[in-house]
């Protein structure tokens, strides 16, 4: 981290409620988390008063199975936000320009900044368009967050190639991925990616994910990561969510029925963006933003103002959530 830029660098706004008595759709986590999950959360607690640890190989192991790479390649991690800021500092230094999607998620430029750098915006959907060329890195939302719209595979990997042929590492953020039923790029030459357990298995606390890299930039990752960076609890969780492949194709499928159901019944009013991912992007054209959030909570729903991401000024975000919070959703948003 560059200590000359921390302080010209801002905050960055993310979605989520503390108040228990709204409807929360701003954030994307899943309202369902696995079975099991808190029997396994106590007996490592319990564990780790005697000092029995969860394997850090299993984990590897179970997170290598759900893209399909070699163990080896994983390097476990507090969250995807540390994947993310791993692979940034390992690639960027004072001065680098990094090509970097809008509208997308704010932290991406955000650590850029803090190692230095200066992000170079380009279009979320067109970004694998751009030449990789004198960029110390480029990154890539798969699929995007707020639009929720993904890259075509075969434009991914021909982009991949590109990015290595300029010497231009990728970073792929996969948070959502796994609501999509789209390939991972994990193992694929040249490419960092960084995953969360936060969205799928509805566990935000948690703070467990990984990034994947092979060659010189994985051996360069498992260097600097941090050694015991997740909690025994947190490792067991985690190695416990990702072998739990019904629930993640039963969510999906909740999650795509939900989400079609939404847009067809929302775009007779607003116009509503194509989404691969659990939330939908609303453009409200002439309405009154701030009057359409605020109406939303006299309703018990919190919405998330997506006119905080680069290039949005008339939008807002919405999670897909069950079927009958979904009902309440469509009642509350019926008559603005």
């Amino acid at each position: 981290m560059d200590p000359e830029s921390i302080d010209s660098v801002a905050p960055v706004t993310h979605g989520s409620s503390d108040d228990p008595d709204l409807l929360d759709f701003s954030a994307n986590t899943n309202p369902v988390i696995p079975e099991g999950v808190e029997n396994v959360y106590r007996d490592a607690v319990e564990a780790s008063t005697r000092a029995e640890f969860p394997s850090i190989e299993q984990f590897r192991r179970v997170a290598a199975a759900a893209v399909d790479c070699d163990p080896t390649a994983i390097v476990p991690t507090w969250g995807g936000i540390e994947a993310i800021r791993l692979a940034v500092a390992l690639t960027v230094t004072p001065g680098d320009s990094v090509l970097v999607p809008a509208p997308s998620f704010g932290e991406y430029a955000r650590e850029v900044e803090l190692q230095g750098g200066t992000p170079t915006f380009a279009p979320a959907e067109g970004i694998v368009d751009e030449d990789p060329a004198d960029h110390a890195l480029v990154i890539v939302c798969q699929p995007n967050n707020p639009t929720g719209r993904a890259v075509d595979a075969d434009r991914l990997q021909s982009f991949a190639a590109r990015c290595r042929a300029a010497d231009t590492p990728l970073l792929i953020d996969e948070a959502f991925l796994d609501f999509t039923g789209r390939d991972s790029l994990a193992g694929v030459p040249g490419v960092i990616v960084a995953r969360s357990l936060t969205k799928m298995y509805g566990l935000p606390g948690l703070r467990v994910g990984d990034a994947v890299a092979t060659g010189t930039l994985g051996e360069r990752l498992r260097t600097a990561s941090q050694p015991g960076a997740i909690s025994p609890p947190a490792l067991a969780v985690g190695t416990h969510c990702l072998q739990q492949e019904e629930f993640v194709a039963e969510t999906t499928r909740r999650v795509r029925s939900e989400r079609e159901r939404i847009r067809e019944e929302l775009s007779e009013q607003f116009d509503v963006y194509p989404s691969e991912a659990p939330f939908l992007l609303l453009d409200v054209g002439e309405r009154d933003v701030d009057g359409l959030l605020a109406r939303a909570r006299e309703r018990g729903l919190a919405l998330r103002d997506a006119r905080t991401f680069r290039r949005l000024d008339s939008h807002v975000r919405i999670a897909v959530r069950l079927p009958e919070e979904n009902d309440r959703l469509l009642e509350a948003l019926s008559d603005v």
